[in-house]
């Protein structure tokens, strides 16, 4: 009993002192965003109770009974003041779940609250559910989209054959979650749909990633967006692209939107994730782009590249070199948080503001997509900075 009590008194210890872990900014960046210091949810902040049996008497080694192998991809919202996460957390047998952590900060003091939160399945059982976005809706409702997986009917001796759905739950508390029929679309597999969060003419219009397999995205691919009358029977007749995948570029194998765009002065301002194939293997970086007011699939600004990509030991994880989001922030003072993930297994914080955004997106050239036009873009900065007095 001795060892039992010893160990859970260390165990709470190195919990209090990694929440209590004060954070700072990381170096001065590239001015867009500003990185901070250490994650602010990893596989450690998940609660001991959420993985150890705590009695003596039925684990008297107190060993780890549910391990959690990651909790990244967290869509986020700020509500009733505080910073909430809704966070994908992976266990040890590969099955994500996902529970809410709340910060009165939103850079560092994330704790999980409550239980981890219980989704309603539909007549055909999800095998996983992962990276929920978090959308207050204007009809009232807080939407959470998320993938659904499945096995793939038509490959029932493939073991690593799998389907993916865009699920939507819908909650007035954040804790009890009501499950709507998966979305339908005419597009394939879905594994990143987006809730546009007001209406477009009436409707409710969704941002979607058809693909043609689960990992591929065959032939078409890129953002797409649709409109479906009945939020209860979601149907997406007619999907126009918003954004399509490029040649030679950081979205030339797939491209998806990442957290519900933002309402500015001078447009929707979205935040994406784009992949390309490398001798290493596949490279996920953040891009941003601008779309019109009152026609959201409208693209008015993009800039050339990534505003952000993986850096030090972030490119480490289960699966390296990627920065995936699915949840920002914004506050009242115009302040923009930006949670992202790290080769999908921790949860990161950069920090700027929409002016700043804006800025980086309004002011910085389109991809030319040669490398004749790229040299063009930086001998004219050149140019303009040697004619500076």
């Amino acid at each position: 009993m001795e060892g039992f009590d010893a160990r859970l008194e260390l165990l709470r210890e190195q919990e209090q002192a990694l929440l209590a872990q004060v954070n700072s900014p990381a170096g001065l960046g590239n001015g867009v965003v500003q990185r901070w210091q250490y994650p602010v949810v990893t596989a450690a902040h998940v609660p001991i109770e959420w993985r150890y049996d705590l009695n003596p008497d039925s684990n008297p080694f107190l060993l780890e009974r549910l391990a959690v192998n990651a909790a990244f991809n967290a869509g986020a919202i700020l509500w009733r003041g505080k910073y909430v996460l809704a966070v994908r957390v992976e266990g040890a047998d590969r099955k994500s779940f996902f529970a809410l952590a709340e910060s009165d900060s939103g850079t560092q003091g994330f704790r999980f609250t409550g239980l981890p939160l219980v989704i309603p399945e539909t007549d055909e059982p999800d095998t996983n559910v992962y990276d929920m976005r978090l959308v207050a809706h204007a009809d009232g409702w807080v939407y959470g989209l998320f993938c659904a997986e499945r096995p793939d009917p038509d490959m029932p001796g493939d073991t690593s054959a799998a389907v993916a759905a865009g699920g939507i739950v819908r909650s007035q508390d954040l804790q009890h979650w009501e499950r709507l029929p998966d979305l339908v679309t005419e597009s394939g597999q879905q594994r990143n749909v987006v809730l546009h969060p007001e209406f477009i003419d009436g409707k409710y219009a969704f941002y979607t990633r058809g693909q043609d397999g689960f990992i591929d995205v065959g032939r078409g691919g890129g953002i797409g967006f649709g409109l479906v009358e009945d939020i209860q029977n979601p149907r997406v007749e007619g999907e126009v692209l918003v954004d399509a995948k490029a040649y030679h570029t950081i979205k030339e194998l797939k491209n998806g939107l990442g957290p519900a765009p933002l309402k500015t002065s001078q447009g929707w301002l979205h935040l994406a994730h784009g992949v390309r194939s490398t001798a290493a293997g596949l490279r996920y970086v953040l891009y941003l782009f601008l779309s019109e007011l009152e026609r959201p699939w409208q693209v008015t600004h993009q800039p050339a590249g990534h505003f952000m990509a993986p850096e030090g030991l972030e490119r480490v994880g289960d699966v390296s070199n990627v920065l995936f989001s699915n949840g920002w922030i914004v506050d009242d003072d115009g302040t923009v948080y930006i949670y992202y993930a790290s080769s999908d297994t921790r949860l990161h914080v950069a920090t700027s503001s929409v002016e700043r955004l804006l800025d980086y997106v309004t002011n910085t050239p389109a991809d030319g997509l040669r490398s004749a036009a790229s040299v063009q873009h930086r001998t004219e900065l050149i140019q303009r900075n040697r004619a500076l007095p």
